[in-house]
């Protein structure tokens, strides 16, 4: 329910942080930490706990150490505009008990990809950063999608393909991603919902859809 709050319930689309419920990681073995933040700009902070998503033991130790192990790291390929820095939601902490959380974070328009069917995703990343091009290759194990696949101006549903076709998991399930494209197809997954189990038990706002604007006159 968190997807379709956070897809519906805003006329935001500007693609900055919401004050929404906390981004579900269950299905990473992330253990919850804290409330949600409340601002892209300040993160919430939180007290390091035991379980297999934690903070290291202390912020000296932090900023002594490099970022992550790159040995044993998972790289999570967020996908956002730089109005927020996920690197500080991440940084220091640990899934699977003593992995470190690598993050990269790039726009749609700055990713290009291969999916091979075999050995999975190739993903390259183009980024300007402080006047620097920065170029960079990777296979992500994760991904976090908080970028409009579709809007007025472009359709990244291509790279989102190339994700499903290497079967890369992601926090915001794939495939409810590409079926949220086009409202109207919601709405009749809704209606499939409400005949299944009748209209006082699944009430739902009478609409209509055409296919055209030559429809809607006739």
């Amino acid at each position: 329910m968190n997807f379709l709050r956070r897809r519906f319930s805003s006329g935001d689309l500007s693609g900055e942080l919401r004050n929404d419920d906390e981004l579900n990681f269950t299905r990473l073995n992330f253990t919850k930490r804290g409330p949600s933040p409340s601002a892209p700009s300040s993160p919430t902070k939180t007290q390091p706990t035991a379980g297999l998503f934690s903070s290291s033991s202390s912020s000296s130790n932090q900023a002594q150490k490099p970022a992550y192990n790159k040995e044993r790291c998972k790289t999570l390929l967020i996908i956002d505009d730089q109005h927020t820095n996920w690197n500080k939601y991440f940084q220091g902490r640990k899934i699977f008990g003593d992995w470190d959380v690598r993050v990269e974070q790039a726009e749609f328009s700055e990713i290009n990809l291969a999916s091979y069917s075999d050995t999975g995703t190739m993903v390259d990343i183009q980024v300007t950063r402080q006047g620097t091009k920065v170029v960079r290759s990777f296979k992500p194990d994760f991904l976090l999608i908080r970028q409009h696949v579709r809007d007025a101006g472009e359709d990244w549903r291509n790279i989102l393909i190339g994700f499903q076709y290497g079967g890369i998991p992601s926090i915001n399930n794939l495939h409810a991603c590409y079926n949220f494209l086009d409202k109207p197809w919601v709405f009749a997954q809704l209606i499939a919902i409400q005949n299944r189990l009748g209209h006082e038990n699944f009430p739902l706002i009478n609409q209509a859809y055409y296919p055209n604007h030559r429809e809607m006159v006739s």
